[in-house]
């Protein structure tokens, strides 16, 4: 397991964020090395959040059975049961915001683990700092949409019922992530309108800075999802130099 390196105390250093008053929301933080765990909790409790720490897989998924947090930040390499195991088995229960933490250059596992449905991905060693921004990322958009978005949308068959958190193509139902939901909304708001990587970052994700091929996988799985042909796709089309375009038929029919 490799170690967090060169990090400060986070008893000393004092991260970004309030430090006192009613929890932000709940993390679960999934690791086996004790100290990833304490400094990664440390920040998270400093930045306003309630934490609880799982050792292994099969602890976090019992945490998880007893009290659904707001999101999990989730190793991948724990002993018994791997990361991917979890956050599916998670996931088979209902939504939840994942950060999944990989060890720096195993792109192979970043992109699995993207494609598993994790939301974000932080590489070791990490910024504490780093963490706890993308924390509040992934759950300001999270509660954003879901405070503020309650028009359904839809098009080609497909219907979103922000509110709900629910979605389906012709009838059935999609089992889309969070970032899948946020990113077919984001399209379905805004038609015949090519995006860059960057703007779809920016947009649905919220960040303004970050790995471009997040969108990349994402786009891949949603095409996975919705599309008749997902090797030849007719909704979410790529613009060639410049990103992605949602195209809905003119009759609102299917593609």
């Amino acid at each position: 397991m490799q170690n967090i390196s060169s990090v400060p105390d986070p008893r000393v250093a004092t991260p970004p964020g309030p430090g006192s008053g009613a929890p932000r929301g709940r993390v679960l933080v999934v690791d086996d090395d004790p100290t990833v765990a304490e400094v990664a909790t440390g920040y998270l409790e400093r930045a306003g959040y309630g934490t609880e720490h799982a050792g292994d897989g099969l602890s976090a998924l019992a945490r998880f059975a007893e009290r659904r947090p707001d999101l999990v930040v989730l190793d991948l390499m724990l002993p018994g049961m791997d990361g991917f195991e979890v956050c599916r088995r998670m996931r088979a229960h209902g939504p939840v915001p994942v950060i999944m933490l990989t060890a720096r250059g195993d792109e192979d596992d970043r992109i699995l683990g993207l494609e598993t449905g994790a939301d974000d991905y932080v590489t070791k060693p990490f910024s504490p700092r780093e963490l706890v921004l993308r924390v509040d990322s992934v759950l300001r958009r999270a509660r954003r949409t879901e405070e503020h978005s309650s028009a359904v949308l839809g098009g080609a068959g497909l219907v979103l019922e922000p509110a709900a958190r629910r979605a389906s193509r012709d009838g059935r139902d999609l089992a889309l992530t969070l970032r899948e939901f946020d990113l077919l909304a984001f399209f379905l708001g805004n038609p015949g309108r090519a995006f860059t990587r960057e703007e779809l970052m920016k947009e649905v994700w919220g960040w303004d800075f970050g790995d471009l091929s997040t969108v990349t996988v994402h786009v891949r799985r949603l095409r996975g999802k919705v599309e008749a042909d997902p090797a030849s796709p007719g909704l979410i089309r790529t613009v060639w130099g410049v990103g992605y375009r949602l195209d809905l038929p003119a009759d609102g029919t299917g593609s």
